[in-house]
């Protein structure tokens, strides 16, 4: 994945939150479109973010860790946090921003499940007038946004990065080809290590083994896939899986539904 984005600025038109007074109410916030390849270099907000994914797949890099945000997913990135967003295809996404005072865990950015309310809450809250009424109908939207975001589960959508470059080595050529078989010693051999202390290393550093690791790579690399339409069987290929069962079943057990049914939720008509 790393390496095949062009570095593209952001089209005209699409909006910057430096042009909204995001310090007038305690959430302010933006409908937006993204083009394929758009990638937004690294920077930080001075307000936590929320960003709703209304169709589309982004990929953000925050704190030592690579996000993948799918459709109908948000991910929350606590204030003054340094992070990177690369879309593969066309993205539309709502972006909100809140008063970093209001973050209930401001040390962790993570990606969140999106119930229906939630998603119709940010559908109107992300069309508010930047001056709208705090003691009226905007403002308890905007209050109950907040309280329903805080019920919300935290779902698995991030793969932590080394420190160690002869780590971050293996782990830049498992993302560039999630389908490379090498073997562990192999892997152990490109970051010019020992089998275990390559093994001891990577879990160290990661908190995960390799095996476990590569398959969070994988399953990150076929979800821009699924979501353009790309037949299964042809995705659990291109990615490294033996067979579409395989790939199927470890689908399932991940993100609790076969991508059959990923492909299939309904898509959010909202503008």
């Amino acid at each position: 994945m790393r390496g095949t984005l062009a570095t593209q600025g952001r089209t005209r038109g699409m909006k910057h939150s430096a042009d909204y007074p995001l310090a007038s109410r305690p959430i302010m916030g933006f409908a937006d479109e993204y083009p394929a390849g758009m990638v937004d270099p690294p920077h930080s907000h001075p307000r936590s973010q929320l960003t709703y994914c209304s169709s589309g797949v982004m990929m953000v890099v925050a704190a030592e860790a690579v996000f993948m945000l799918p459709p109908r997913r948000a991910i929350w990135i606590p204030a003054h946090l340094v992070h990177e967003v690369q879309c593969r295809g066309p993205v539309s996404a709502y972006t909100l921003y809140i008063d970093p005072a209001l973050d209930p865990n401001p040390q962790a950015a993570r990606v969140i499940e999106v119930s229906d309310l939630v998603r119709a809450l940010v559908f109107e809250v992300g069309h508010f007038h930047p001056a709208y009424d705090m003691e009226g109908r905007e403002g308890a939207i905007a209050s109950l946004l907040l309280s329903e975001i805080r019920r919300m589960a935290v779902t698995p959508s991030d793969l932590p990065m080394p420190r160690d470059p002869r780590l971050l080595r293996v782990c830049h050529a498992l993302m560039d080809d999630p389908a490379d078989q090498r073997d562990l010693d192999e892997w152990a051999s490109l970051a010019a290590m020992g089998r275990r202390t390559f093994t001891r290393a990577f879990r160290r550093e990661t908190g995960a083994g390799l095996a476990t690791w590569r398959q969070q790579v994988r399953l990150m690399a076929a979800i821009p896939m699924i979501e353009a339409g790309k037949p299964v069987a042809i995705v659990a290929y291109e990615v490294g899986y033996e067979s579409p069962s395989a790939f199927t079943a470890t689908f399932h057990r991940v993100f609790g539904m076969p991508p059959s049914a990923f492909i299939n939720q309904p898509r959010d008509e909202q503008d």
